[in-house]
């Protein structure tokens, strides 16, 4: 009842973050659509938003599809780093962390992919600049320069390809201006440990014809945890930084290229998993140091967790009109790698009874892709998108698994350390090598009908060829707890060809609303579950996904593009849905990547944006989605251990979320002016680990909860500066973000985002 009432207050409030940027930034250039080359006007008011979310600059209310926009200032206001922080402020879209980046997960209207498989892929894909990222992890980098962030709803199959089942997160960048100018930005919060941030970014035109933008970032927390067994030392934090860079050269007036590069590097000793509940089993509660659920902040266990990532990648994109037609070509190389090092005992030291275990997991990848497309005029009566799209991406993992496992006779009956003279230490260990190898060649094209003024007809196919190469070995020198015997040397391979693709209508009630009904085939490549204890009867080729979805829609733009409201609702059906299961393998709690059966997911969104003067901006959003399993597959030895019941709710997929906000801007006539903002957001329960067994969904379900955000500022009535004071999760409300079983002893892991505490900042900006 009390988040409840603290959600109500925080809503009631008109709290929040407009959707658009509430003043340009000096020497940000203009919005570019990042797909066709053609420069998109900035927007006044929110009805003139432009988005890319059809693969060319379309006004935000033109577009048949649920799409929720949130721009690179609000992003900023809202303190984010990453994507993580875009799930407050879109209603339908969550976040599952994990103990490292690589196993982190987005979920859309209920539906996402969770799996450790380096041979399986999100169903959400992430495109920047036109550029799409094969791996989730390499997803939740830096925030750094954006424009906007376009989250589509739903399956986008037919001009996003495969692995967009659920939707698509399209991030624009910010484009070079055309003179002279940069910005500077520092930034302090305290409060659940110390966090330091800067950013630069400076435009240079080259030339009458050739600009260029150059942004660089660093960022340090210390980190929201202590743990015991290291001196109080705080975990849960990060070191980021990296730069990037964008040239622009219309080559003619017909013809610009667009090279983009980019390098980050992150040091993260992130996600430490505090054991929220005293074990039920064994004799380790004594060395657990705080056992208080989502209100735990402590650890104690030798090993820091945490995850060394350096990711860096080039594109070049060629946009030409040809008579009335743009030609796009988008090629592009990108690198990732990632080092997981994981305490998998959560415990200081080895016991006889409780063993330990430490895992090493360097990882590297690689993705090459090409796209090549044809947009005609949108104004002529068919108007039409056709391409081609081709994608290699490589993955190769060597991970290590090291046990200390001991015994005494007798057993002792008090927690008795390893290192105690008279006990028999062993030391299994086991390494495996595996990576995958995805191929991915694809023919798109969608058309729009424009058979009146008013009424539209659209359809759209898209033709998908994949080819998934894996293979595995793992040598073991004693097999322990976590590490199975050795298996392999494993090669597998498998291809499929699907044909998806999309039809609707759409039509202007008013000039000033338009409707639409569509349908939607989403599709998402076979699999293989390969990870660290692969055995021979997991070697079976996961089917591909395939989803049946259906969209109703109206967009309203009133008071002459002051307010819009959008409304939606939706119904999907989904089948072989690829899902993580989880699974004993040696004694250790893991999640078997499988297709579990069919799941379904329904529900309605609502869109507000509202400018009713130039100072003032309020947004928000409200969903309700009722996402659960229809029938799971028994596997074919007849066990239904594993078996979730028809009816129950996904993971990660609150019945009811929202959000809603603020800002306004004070102008005294003088050379200073003010700023006030606020943003609440509110999330109904939802289930951390999609589990057969009730009690453990019920142990592992997030309470509801709410937070309110608020910032105050001066700034330069030229914008030549800002200094804003934000406050973060005013009411200090406690959650997790993840609540998973196999703690020791049988307790529960918890993972505190640095949300889940009140804290503050101050933020200075200087243009030039």
């Amino acid at each position: 009842m009390k988040n409840w009432l603290l959600a109500g207050a925080a809503l009631a409030a008109g709290l929040g973050a407009p959707a658009w940027a509430q003043d340009v930034p000096i020497g940000s250039g203009p919005a570019d659509s990042g797909q066709t080359g053609n420069p998109a006007p900035a927007a006044s008011e929110p009805g003139e938003i432009v988005v890319t979310a059809q693969k060319r600059s379309e006004r935000l209310q033109d577009v048949p599809v649920a799409v929720s926009v949130i721009s690179g200032a609000q992003i900023a206001a809202q303190g984010g780093v990453n994507l993580e922080s875009a799930q407050y402020l879109v209603p339908t879209l969550n976040f599952r962390k994990s103990g490292t980046t690589i196993n982190q997960s987005l979920f859309l209207r209920g539906v996402g992919t969770s799996t450790f498989s380096v041979a399986g892929e999100p169903s959400i894909s992430t495109v920047v600049d036109g550029v799409v990222y094969s791996r989730a992890g390499e997803a939740f980098s830096d925030l750094i320069d954006i424009d906007r962030i376009e989250v589509l709803r739903g399956p986008q199959g037919t001009l996003f390809g495969k692995n967009t089942s659920a939707g698509v997160i399209n991030i624009v960048t910010k484009r070079p201006g055309n003179v002279l100018a940069g910005s500077v930005e520092g930034s302090f919060f305290t409060g659940n440990g110390n966090e330091y941030r800067t950013r630069a970014a400076l435009d240079i035109p080259l030339s009458e014809t050739i600009k260029s933008r150059f942004t660089g970032f660093y960022g340090n927390h210390a980190g929201n945890i202590r743990n015991v067994a290291h001196d109080n030392r705080r975990v849960n934090g990060y070191e980021h930084y990296g730069f990037r860079g964008m040239v622009v050269a219309d080559a003619t007036p017909d013809l610009t290229f667009t090279l983009i590069g980019d390098y980050r590097r992150s040091n993260d000793d992130c996600c430490a998993e505090v054991i929220g509940t005293t074990p039920t089993a064994g004799l380790t509660a004594s060395v657990l140091p705080d056992r208080n659920g989502n209100k735990s902040r402590t650890i104690n266990q030798d090993l820091i967790t945490h995850t060394d990532e350096k990711s860096w990648g080039v594109s070049l994109q060629a946009d030409a009109t040809l008579g009335t037609q743009t030609v796009t070509y988008i090629g592009s190389y990108r690198e990732y790698d990632n080092t997981e090092i994981r305490d998998g005992d959560w415990l200081p030291t080895a016991y006889v009874g409780a063993n330990q275990l430490h895992d090493f997991g360097p990882q590297t990848s690689s993705t090459f892709t090409q796209e090549v497309r044809i947009a005609s005029p949108s104004n002529q009566f068919f108007s039409y998108v056709v391409g081609a799209f081709y994608s290699r991406a490589e993955t190769e993992r060597t991970f290590r698994r090291d046990d200390v496992v001991c015994t005494a006779t007798p057993t002792p009956t008090v927690l008795t350390p390893c290192s105690t003279a008279g006990t028999t230490v062993t030391r299994p260990t086991g390494t495996a090598v595996f990576g995958s190898t995805f191929k991915n060649l694809a023919f798109f094209g969608q058309g729009v009908f424009n058979l009146t003024d008013r009424f539209r007809a659209i359809a759209g196919v898209r033709y998908t060829s994949d080819q998934l190469d894996v293979f595995h070995s793992r040598v073991t020198a004693l097999a322990g707890p976590g590490i199975n015997p050795s298996f392999g040397p494993f090669a597998g391979k498998t291809t499929n060809m699907n044909w998806s693709g999309k039809g609707g209508l759409q039509f202007d009630v008013t000039p000033q609303s338009t409707t639409y009904a569509t349908y939607s085939r989403g599709y998402k490549g076979p699999a293989f579950n390969i990870f660290y204890n692969l055995g021979a009867t997991g070697t079976n080729v996961i089917d591909p996904e395939t989803a049946d979805s259906y969209e109703i829609g109206l967009k309203n733009t009133l008071f002459s593009g002051k307010l819009v409201i959008n409304l939606a609702a939706y119904y999907a059906k989904y089948h072989n849905f690829q899902a993580n299961n989880p699974d004993v393998v040696a004694g250790v709690l893991v999640t078997r990547f499988t297709n579990a059966g069919d799941i379904s997911t329904r529900g309605g969104e609502l869109d507000l944006l509202y400018r009713p003067v130039r100072d003032l901006n309020i947004s928000g959003g409200l969903a309700y989605t009722d996402a659960h399993v229809d029938q799971f597959k028994v596997p074919t030895n007849g066990s239904t251990t594993g078996v979730v019941p028809a009816g129950t709710q996904l993971g990660y997929a609150p019945r009811w979320k929202g959000s809603l906000g603020g800002d306004y801007r004070i102008r005294t006539g003088s050379s200073i002016d003010f700023t006030l903002g606020a943003q609440g957001s509110y999330q109904s329960s939802q289930i951390s680990q999609f589990d057969a067994s009730a009690a453990i969904r019920d142990a592992t379900t997030i309470k509801a909860y709410g937070l309110l955000d608020l910032s105050a500022g001066i700034v330069d009535a030229k914008d030549a500066f800002r200094v804003v004071l934000q406050v973060k999760n005013v009411l200090d409300t406690s959650f997790a973000s993840s609540i998973v079983s196999g703690g020791p002893g049988g307790a529960y892991r918890y993972i505190i985002p640095r949300e889940a505490d009140r804290y503050a900042g101050i933020t200075a900006r200087l243009n030039f």
